[in-house]
C-alpha cells in the first residue's frame, strides 16, 4: 500500500515558513541540494528542473502531491498554475478556484482523499505542506522526511498547526551535512 510522506524543510524551532509564508531563507546549495536533486528530484517544481539539469529525472519516491493553499499560492502568484506536472497534483482549499486541469482542488475531506489515494497502485504520496494540512492529516501520515536547517526564525508556519494530538514516530535514518542541515526520516511508531 502507498504511504503518505510529509517531506518538508524546517527550522530548528519547527517552522516550515515565515509568518507571511516566506520560505526563501532556506538555502538550496551544496551537498544538501545535490542530495535533493539525486534522491528527491520530483519534489522540485518544473520551472527549476531544467536549469538544475534534472528536467528528465524520473520520480523516485512520489507520483502524487497533496498540498494546502498556502503551499500552492506562491507559484500561482507568478503565473505557475501547475508546479509539478510530473506528479498527480491535489490542492486542499475551500476558497481557491483552480483553473488548470492538471491540478485538482479538494474543498473538503483531505483524509478521505488520502485514504483513496493510498488504495491505488503507484509510488508514495508527498504531503508538501502546510502546517494546518499536516495537522489535519497527522493520522494518515506514514513517514516524515524533515530537512532541518540550522536556522531559528521565532515565528511562522509550524510543522503541524492544529490542536494537541499525540502521534508517535521513530527515527529510521539520519544524514547530517557538514554545512549544517540534517535530514531525518521518521516512520510511524507501531502502537
Amino acid at each position: 500500500m502507498r504511504k503518505l510522506v510529509y517531506y518538508v524543510a524546517a527550522t530548528l524551532d519547527g517552522y516550515i515558513a515565515g509568518p507571511e509564508g516566506q520560505f526563501d531563507f532556506f538555502p538550496f546549495e551544496g551537498e544538501p541540494a545535490e542530495m535533493i536533486k539525486a534522491e528527491y528530484p520530483e519534489t522540485l517544481p518544473a520551472h527549476i528542473r531544467e536549469p538544475l539539469g534534472i528536467a528528465a529525472a524520473p520520480n523516485r519516491h512520489f507520483d502524487t502531491v497533496v498540498m494546502g493553499r498556502g503551499t500552492y499560492e506562491p507559484g500561482l502568484a507568478v503565473g505557475i498554475t501547475s508546479p509539478y506536472p510530473h506528479l498527480e497534483q491535489y490542492v486542499v482549499s475551500t476558497t481557491l478556484d483552480i483553473e488548470d486541469p492538471a491540478v485538482t482542488a479538494v474543498p473538503d475531506d483531505p483524509a478521505g482523499l488520502v485514504r483513496k489515494l493510498k488504495e491505488r497502485e503507484g509510488l508514495d504520496i508527498w504531503l508538501a505542506g502546510g502546517g494546518k494540512l499536516a495537522a489535519a492529516l497527522v493520522d494518515e501520515i506514514d513517514a516524515l522526511v524533515i530537512k532541518r536547517h540550522p536556522l531559528v526564525i521565532g515565528t511562522g508556519v509550524p510543522l503541524f498547526d492544529g490542536p494537541f494530538s499525540l502521534a508517535a514516530f521513530t527515527p529510521a535514518a539520519t544524514h547530517a551535512f557538514d554545512s549544517g542541515p540534517v535530514v531525518t526520516v521518521y516512520t510511524r511508531a507501531i502502537a
